[in-house]
């Protein structure tokens, strides 16, 4: 079988998809997939990336090529690692093969921590968070447990059913059930410090500050976009609380 040829839209289109997939700012794609496609001797690339998709084509009235996004998540690795490839393609006029080969390699690489590297971080986190808005050292504890196994519930429900506001929602009901559960055996001095530390690796801090990046640089459609995306994940985390202080009052 005739191995498809690789062209400079495919490069574009992949570098800005594990761009946009990994949690980047849609300006840092489109300027990215820009310059990749300028090196190659294309003068007007249009790039046009929204939350969930990209348009790219090789000049004002050329054809253009569209890539849908399904699934996003955050790794500021991969970030790094396309735009450092980036300059390279730039710097030493890269072989269109070698640079596809390599952002394929990059596509395909895993994450560098384990789920339990990831859960252990996330427990740490919350108790310092804990300690930082305001608790004391009883607090530490059980933060760092409800925020630990909060966390795990959060990326188990993820995978499983694969829609990302169900998943925090039950992840923050597991935090309010630890919590609580550990506060009225007598671990704690505060259920509100508890709860305040164990939610904040739940919180969507980086999509928060990329859409007011890019409501800054002028890219309206995504900046919106993930803020009400933000907005409906701090709602889903604030509505698995209530549920739990709901069922179980203090």
């Amino acid at each position: 079988m005739r191995k498809p040829s690789v062209t400079v839209e495919k490069i574009c289109l992949l570098a800005g998809k594990i761009m946009l997939a990994s949690g980047a700012e849609t300006y840092r794609v489109e300027d990215t997939m820009d310059r990749i496609a300028k090196c190659y001797g294309i003068e007007n690339p249009q790039s046009y990336a929204t939350l969930t998709g990209l348009h790219f084509s090789l000049d004002y009235t050329s054809s253009s090529y569209f890539l849908r996004i399904t699934k996003r998540a955050t790794d500021l690795h991969k970030i790094d690692e396309v735009n450092q490839l980036s300059r390279e393609i730039v710097a030493e006029q890269m072989p269109l093969s070698t640079a596809y080969d390599k952002l394929k390699a990059l596509e395909k690489h895993v994450p560098t921590f384990s789920l339990s590297f990831q859960v252990l971080a996330a427990a740490l986190v919350s108790g310092c968070f804990s300690l930082m808005f305001g608790g004391i050292w009883p607090d530490f504890l059980p933060a760092c447990l409800a925020g630990g196994i909060g966390y795990l519930t959060m990326i188990l429900f993820d995978k499983m059913i694969e829609i990302r506001f169900l998943a925090e929602f039950f992840g923050a009901s597991f935090v309010g059930l630890i919590a609580l559960s550990c506060f009225s055996l007598g671990f704690g001095g505060s259920l509100e410090m508890i709860i305040i530390g164990a939610v904040m690796p739940l919180v969507p801090g980086l999509p928060i500050t990329n859409a007011i990046r890019d409501l800054m640089a002028g890219h309206l459609v995504s900046g919106v976009s993930k803020g009400i995306e933000s907005l409906l994940t701090a709602v889903a985390i604030g509505a698995g609380i209530a549920i739990v202080y709901g069922f179980f009052p203090v």
